[in-house]
């Protein structure tokens, strides 16, 4: 195979038809076939038919890139939506489940772990929040989805002491959340 750019259509005797979905390695090509999947071969196999080539577009991009891309998106959504902190009197600590068996081992989870983790569900209620007011269900549905998630939010009020800021806590029906 020549230099081929991105997009170029070929058939490969074991694979059958395939594009060139990255060009960047100087020695081989990433093609993806709909049956196989992607398949990296060499740019000197000669074993397969040119079946479409397509102009050379500077501004084509490959799989990495959009996969790169994609990660850059989606990656902010899947961490807290705001910097919160922990109280600095937890800072360091520990959490200690104790069973009430003295038989049974504790569990000791550091709490900046643990806190990251509520935090995320604290966050991940927002979005929620934010999908279902977005949503096409009704008015009567939206409102009692919502009441759910204040519920929610009241009952992990426990957790509010770990907080360093008041506006970072969780709110019941009381907090206007």
């Amino acid at each position: 195979m020549t230099n081929y750019p991105i997009g170029t259509k070929v058939e490969h005797p074991k694979y059958g038809i395939g594009v060139i979905i990255d060009d960047s390695d100087e020695y081989s090509y990433n093609l993806y076939f709909k049956e196989h999947g992607e398949k990296e071969i060499s740019k000197t196999f000669d074993g397969y038919v040119l079946l479409k080539l397509v102009e050379k577009d500077s501004n084509a991009v490959s799989i990495d890139q959009i996969k790169s891309l994609l990660e850059n998106i989606i990656e902010p959504l899947t961490e807290p939506l705001e910097d919160c902190k922990i109280a600095e009197k937890w800072q360091g600590g520990n959490l200690i489940l104790q069973p009430q068996d003295t038989a049974l081992q504790s569990k000791e989870i550091p709490i900046e772990t643990f806190f990251h983790k509520i935090v995320m569900t604290r966050d991940r209620l927002r979005v929620m929040e934010q999908k279902i007011n977005a949503s096409k269900i009704s008015d009567a549905d939206k409102v009692e989805l919502q009441q759910y998630i204040t519920r929610i939010y009241g009952s992990l009020t426990t957790f509010n002491v770990l907080f360093r800021f008041k506006e970072d806590q969780f709110k019941g029906t009381g907090g206007g959340e």
